[in-house]
């Protein structure tokens, strides 16, 4: 176990607090355009949970827009997983620790179990590390365990900022349009080699990112 100095265990909630504040101060002021939210008004009318799914540089809009639904997300172990923890745990969501690269392994059995419970779970499926829009087989290896479909879906504000990082973080310019892209339910059959899926997985996230990259806000 990692020993903590007295300064991370103030600095933890203080920065959990802060980074909450940026995130609810800044997409509150959005105005939210949203297509396809049929397909999860269906599933939410069944008691389905879902697997959401979705690109890791869309994690602030995320974030926000699903707020406060029991969603049990996975979260790092290490670093910079503490304080995002923290600023989840405030909009709602249920931290998993792990990650693809640490923990992985148990956080994708913790997610299971929330699935069994009834909660919803989501994935930033080309995270932690990339490469950018390139899907990762967890949330296919949860749908072939649990029968429960994954819901795919792009968040894509029309005026934005870009991070230098790996992914191009998304940070929308304040007061801007942001269109939600939800995509059509699919479930992984049990007998299924997840890899096999990848590709239908693949050209699904691909569909809805073209979809939003192209969309043509006009007056709307």
């Amino acid at each position: 176990m990692e020993r903590t100095s007295l300064a991370d265990r103030l600095l933890v909630p203080v920065g959990g607090l802060a980074g909450w504040g940026l995130v609810w101060g800044l997409c509150s002021l959005l105005r939210y355009q949203v297509e396809g939210w049929h397909h999860f008004t269906k599933l939410k009318q069944a008691a389905t949970p879902v697997i959401f799914s979705f690109w890791h540089n869309q994690i602030l809009c995320a974030t926000y827009f699903w707020r406060f639904r029991k969603i049990a997300v996975m979260t790092s172990q290490h670093g910079d997983g503490e304080y995002i923890a923290r600023i989840i745990s405030r909009f709602g969501y249920i931290p998993a620790r792990g990650s693809s690269g640490r923990g992985g392994t148990r956080a994708l059995l913790q997610l299971k179990r929330h699935l069994a419970g009834g909660h919803a779970v989501a994935f930033t499926v080309d995270g932690p590390t990339g490469p950018l829009h390139k899907v990762k087989p967890g949330p296919l290896w949860l749908s072939m365990k649990t029968g429960i479909p994954i819901l795919p879906f792009h968040i894509q504000p029309e005026r934005l900022w870009e991070g230098s990082g790996w992914d191009g973080f998304h940070v929308p310019i304040p007061c801007s349009r942001v269109l939600v892209k939800i995509g059509r339910p699919f479930v992984v059959p049990p007998d299924s080699d997840a890899g096999d899926w990848v590709s239908v997985y693949q050209e699904r996230m691909d569909a809805l990112t073209a979809y939003c990259n192209g969309y043509v806000w006009g007056s709307r």
